[in-house]
């Protein structure tokens, strides 16, 4: 939810000439990722 707040806080930002430096894409895959992996670790202990 984090990484999704600041992508859009970055999309909908005023001066487009401010560099980014935190790759919020990324941080959202990778944390969706860690999810799905997790909940099948999850559902596989049962």
């Amino acid at each position: 939810m984090v990484s999704a707040l600041g992508e859009h806080r970055r999309r909908r930002r005023t001066r487009i000439d401010d560099v980014g430096y935190v790759p919020w894409q990324f941080l959202q895959v990778m944390a969706m990722l860690g999810a799905v992996i997790l909940a099948s670790v999850a559902l596989n202990l049962r």
